[in-house]
């Protein structure tokens, strides 16, 4: 079973079949880049050239070891299924050029009304803004689009710029644990929570 979220509150079953059609039938997707579309089969390349980036890969514990074409298309068809039972989304961001610009990596716990995102902008797109609005206008769209009551996410010890994001913007510390990399390595990582109501009450505030 997952170690997250902490926080589990069940939902009445056609709460949580609700929320499993909305992430199947998700269209329009939340983004700051020049266009974004769920990743599918044949993306593998592009993604992998995204994701040889140290600044990308060396930040997210979730991502396939090691990463290759197989593993990444691996990755790929992992989160269409996911989809399909309403559980997850991975989509792409685009620059005006074609070129993959960052990605997300949605999962979601139906039964808890509860989701947790994960992703990564290219390095030359980073520390200019952009990153923080594009994950605050996600969040704001799993609350309001997927209808969730909390966002559960980890993150390295280490990687205090998000920490600080975190703690402006109404989440709370958990805990911390250690988070299973794909090829069975771990990560010490810190879990931080936001229920929708404080999520909305900071965003009321101004951030």
């Amino acid at each position: 079973m997952s170690q997250i979220p902490f926080t589990r509150r069940r939902t009445e079953a056609e709460r949580e079949a609700a929320i499993r059609a909305a992430v199947r039938n998700v269209e329009t997707l939340p983004s700051t880049a020049h266009h974004a579309r769920l990743a599918e089969p044949g993306d593998e390349r592009d993604f992998l050239t995204f994701l040889q980036y140290p600044e990308v890969r060396d930040w997210i514990y979730s991502l396939p070891r090691p990463l290759t074409l197989e593993t990444v298309r691996g990755l790929i068809v992992r989160e269409m299924a996911a989809r399909e039972r309403g559980e997850g989304l991975l989509w792409l961001n685009f620059d005006a050029e074609g070129r993959v610009s960052g990605y997300s990596e949605l999962r979601v716990w139906p039964q808890w009304a509860a989701g947790e995102l994960a992703g990564a902008m290219r390095p030359d797109l980073q520390n200019k803004g952009q990153g923080a609005a594009g994950m605050m206008r996600t969040f704001t769209w799993m609350f309001e689009a997927l209808d969730l009551d909390l966002i559960c996410n980890t993150t390295a010890l280490d990687n205090v710029r998000i920490q600080a994001l975190f703690r402006k913007t109404g989440f709370v510390h958990k805990g911390d644990i250690e988070s299973e990399r794909p090829d069975g390595t771990r990560r010490a990582s810190q879990v931080w929570e936001v229920t929708r109501d404080t999520w909305f009450a900071k965003l009321g505030e101004g951030g």
